[in-house]
């Protein structure tokens, strides 16, 4: 377990544009996965208005060992905000939003796993502006193609499904999940529509090799997966999965240019990088590619 950050893993301070993001957010009554999940860029995307809503309310159903979200207890019975999809186009609104991140936590509890909760908050926000761009990071439904299905013909721009962690490694940190059905999630996409963009991501430094690294691009690679974000992982508290290994970043570089053999079209590779940072940029830089 390493508990001390590198020298060079630096974060920005907190600052007023910062607070006043964090202000309406509470305000408007949604949530952001960039406070929920404790993401280390929270002060540089707000500063910029880039935002990552999360849906679908703020506790989830599975219980991984890396995550900061709450989990659910065994017996708490969760519900729906239906209204949530408003206030969340209200704010998109209110600050001029041209390029919108949403993600959910896992509710398996919902028949649908909640996809008519994200493809109502796409058609509010499209209401807006048609221009508008929105990315999607989906949960794996259960692996149920009817509710990917809804995803789809909602037309987000991009369609994001993280499988996290190298496959040994799914037992230990993600006992509910299935690596096998992440892939086939990502692959279903573009069976179904292949111009979709599809996005997945990867946190480093909990123990995995750099040949299991590979595999997993490998098999991103094949399901038809286009862009591709590689990152460091921190632990949210001490109670969390420990970090087992700093990553340099002549190694993000090294896995950056492997992808790029592989024919990823965009990849972004680094200490800090996440799954939604920047987002925009990176389905700019693809469609300048395209």
């Amino acid at each position: 377990m390493i508990n001390r950050l590198p020298a060079w893993f630096k974060q920005d301070v907190i600052d007023e544009a910062t607070l006043k993001i964090s202000q309406l957010i509470s305000e408007f009554h949604v949530d952001t996965v960039c406070q929920k999940a404790k993401c280390p860029n929270i002060s540089r995307c707000f500063r910029n208005l880039k935002i990552t809503f999360m849906i679908l309310g703020d506790v989830c159903t599975r219980h991984c060992r890396f995550c900061a979200v709450v989990k659910k207890s065994k017996n708490e019975i969760l519900n729906i905000d239906f209204n949530q999809p408003y206030r969340i186009a209200e704010i998109v609104k209110k600050l001029g939003l041209d390029y919108i991140v949403i993600t959910s936590v896992t509710r398996d509890d919902l028949e649908d796993g909640g996809a008519a909760i994200f493809a109502k908050t796409i058609e509010l926000i499209y209401d807006i502006n048609r221009k508008i761009k929105i990315e999607v990071l989906i949960p794996d439904f259960l692996g149920n193609i009817a509710s990917l299905k809804v995803i789809i013909n909602a037309s987000p721009s991009v369609i994001a499904h993280n499988i996290e962690a190298v496959k040994r490694l799914y037992r230990e940190l993600r006992p509910e999940a299935s690596y096998e059905r992440s892939l086939n999630i990502l692959k279903s996409i573009k069976e179904i529509n292949p111009d979709l963009i599809t996005k997945s991501s990867l946190m480093l430094g909990m123990g995995e090799t750099e040949g299991e690294v590979i595999q997993a691009l490998k098999d991103l690679r094949n399901t038809g997966c286009d862009i591709l974000t590689l990152g460091q992982y921190l632990a949210p508290s001490k109670e969390h999965y420990p970090v087992k290994e700093f990553i340099s970043k002549e190694q993000f570089a090294r896995y950056e240019e492997i992808a790029y053999s592989l024919e990823f079209k965009k990849v972004l590779s680094g200490p800090l990088v996440r799954s939604s940072y920047q987002a925009e940029e990176i389905y700019r830089g693809f469609v300048e590619f395209r």
